[in-house]
């Protein structure tokens, strides 16, 4: 823990140094929620809308900012800044484990700023403290499933622009999902995809956790969901980490 500790803060002053890294993790976010609610509120009841969007710009702030993880993992991979550590005294796992803490952190840190903006466009919850309590750890497990992947995902890439597919992938599924338009309402296969990919349950369950309204199987799936993709980006990540280079 020592050592994660010294890496977190070599995170952290890499983040204050890096404009590009803040703009990506905490201001696009918050573009995004005007965005939508700027565009597409006016076809729906603006106050509604911003209700149901708000978990969805949420779940794209994590993918944000697990990307942004999987670029600063490739940069020190192909930097040879981690094949220096590897003949350190150190923890092996305390470098990964630095990006995912500090991550984590600059994540939840911007899911905050987002959810302070939505409350001044209109964003009305009405849940108790217990299920923001629900909403907060739902959306801290999500962020560590997701960072995780993406330090996988940049041990993984020759180069910062082989992470391209990682970073389509995370931006592109909120959007075939129930973040900003019911499943229900689009057509054929992307309906039934939207109804099944892993990101819809999670949205539905902090929607409804935030707004007071039942969340059923949904919560039981989103959490399932949530550990099998932490589990499948760590034990990734650790066999990408393990082999001598």
């Amino acid at each position: 823990m020592s050592d994660a500790t010294t890496m977190l803060r070599r995170n952290v002053r890499h983040t204050t140094r890096n404009p590009s890294a803040l703009i990506m993790t905490i201001g696009l976010p918050v573009v995004l929620l005007l965005l939508f609610v700027g565009v597409f509120g006016g076809a729906f009841r603006q106050a509604d809308y911003t209700n149901y969007v708000v978990a969805g710009v949420l779940l794209m702030t994590v993918g944000y900012g697990a990307t942004t993880t999987a670029l600063a993992v490739n940069r020190d991979m192909t930097a040879g800044i981690i094949d220096r550590f590897r003949t350190m005294a150190i923890s092996r796992t305390s470098v990964l484990t630095g990006h995912v803490i500090g991550s984590t952190v600059r994540t939840l840190v911007s899911a905050v700023l987002v959810i302070g903006v939505a409350l001044a466009l209109g964003f009305r919850p009405h849940g108790d403290p217990v299920r923001w309590l629900g909403a907060a750890g739902l959306l801290t497990l999500l962020t560590i499933a997701l960072t995780w992947l993406g330090v996988a995902a940049g041990l993984a890439a020759p180069t910062a622009e082989a992470t391209a597919p990682f970073t389509l992938i995370i931006q592109l599924l909120p959007f075939l999902s129930s973040a900003f338009v019911p499943p229900e309402s689009m057509s054929g296969a992307v309906r039934w995809f939207a109804a099944h990919e892993p990101f819809t349950p999670i949205i539905d369950s902090l929607r409804g956790l935030m707004l007071d309204t039942p969340v059923g199987r949904d919560g039981l799936t989103a959490v399932a969901w949530c550990l099998i993709l932490a589990a499948a980006g760590y034990a990734w990540a650790r066999a990408l980490f393990s082999r001598d280079r």
